[in-house]
């Protein structure tokens, strides 16, 4: 059997999360440039896109193990509060589904339902927590009112994933459900675009999703189909796809994540983009913070995830620096201990065997 000293330090399973980090955030900025650089396109927005992720994840490192309840409990309260202004703020018509402008109104609601079910998890007093749950609670109401429906769907299965983990012992189950479920989705939308679903169940999806954007997804496809080892170049769909010639310039994007790398970076592109997922999920299952706090934030990222992948929500500054910030935030180390009913039973034994 493993002892207690066998095991990785808190340190060494930081270094080697921080590590894949740069690795995976590297190799997109990089495979950008060179899809730029062989199609001349345009790769600003992807490493816009992964400095807001470094940003977000080095302020929560800092954040997180200074105040690891006030941290989160403070973010999500900055997430309702930008949801609410991009009601007002974000251009362009206010299209009440998942694949429109709302489609980022959500995905902050959705980061700060996982940063309010965080902090009360973190927190040490039974009131404190009741609290900071109710928190949670009226983020998850609000979306009702802000949000497209999937939106308060989204920010209802986070909340109740959150509560269950209460009862996991076992992170690594419940973060495997978590990335199968993101595979599910996007595997659904591959299917749509590809026309491969049973003929009700594919009217139905995509009349939610609209013909619009199923149709921007299959020139997509049919760009990665072209040159599925580079793409057409980073920023450069709205010039080749049909669909995307017909809408105006701020539409002419596949309004998916998965798609838009496909399309635009090629297999390659969508494999960094599914690394970065994996490796938010890693650095969950590593940290010696608490099972409840890791899966309430997993759930929270693969609540994003399905919404990056039915509409642009990856496009926007604030969701990226957001998704960064929640995944370090629950995992930074605090300076002060959690209670030990808090903490992993990994990290409980170890504290017993010294």
């Amino acid at each position: 059997m493993t002892s207690a000293a066998d095991e990785p330090s808190d340190g060494e399973r930081r270094n080697v999360s921080d590590a894949a980090g740069v690795v995976v955030l590297g190799a997109c900025a990089t495979w950008s440039l060179i899809t730029a650089a062989t199609h001349e396109g345009r790769p600003e927005g992807v490493l816009l896109a992964v400095l807001a992720v470094a940003a977000g994840y080095a302020a929560g490192r800092i954040c997180g193990a200074l105040l690891p309840v006030a941290a989160p409990c403070t973010a999500a309260l900055a997430g309702l509060g930008l949801a609410v202004a991009a009601l007002y703020a974000l251009p362009g018509p206010r299209v009440a589904t998942p694949a429109g402008h709302l489609g980022a109104v959500a995905a902050l609601l959705v980061l700060a339902t996982g940063a309010a079910c965080c902090a009360a998890w973190a927190a040490r007093t039974p009131s404190l927590r009741s609290g900071l749950r109710a928190l949670a609670t009226g983020i998850t109401v609000a979306s009702a009112v802000l949000a497209p429906v999937a939106g308060f769907a989204l920010c209802a299965a986070v909340l109740l994933c959150s509560l269950a983990a209460g009862h996991m012992s076992r992170r690594g189950v419940g973060l495997a459900g978590l990335a199968l479920t993101a595979a599910l989705v996007a595997g659904t939308g591959w299917a749509v675009a590809e026309d491969v679903l049973p003929d009700g169940l594919s009217d139905s999806l995509e009349g939610q999703l609209s013909g619009n954007r199923v149709q921007l997804w299959r020139d997509a496809l049919l760009l990665a189909h072209r040159d599925p080892a580079l793409g057409v170049g980073p920023g450069r769909f709205g010039e080749f796809g049909e669909m995307a010639s017909l809408s105006p310039p701020a539409e002419a994007k596949p309004h998916s994540a998965p798609f838009q790398q496909a399309a635009e970076q090629g297999v390659v592109g969508v494999a960094l983009l599914a690394a970065v997922f994996c490796w938010m999920l890693y650095t969950l299952w590593r940290t010696p913070r608490s099972t409840a706090v890791a899966l309430s934030a997993g759930a929270a990222l693969t609540a994003l995830a399905a919404l990056a992948t039915v509409g642009n929500v990856l496009s926007f500054t604030t969701v990226t620096v957001g998704a960064g910030l929640l995944a370090r935030l629950a995992t930074a180390r605090p300076l002060v201990h959690e209670t030990p009913d808090a903490a992993p039973p990994r990290v409980r034994e170890q504290r017993q065997h010294r």
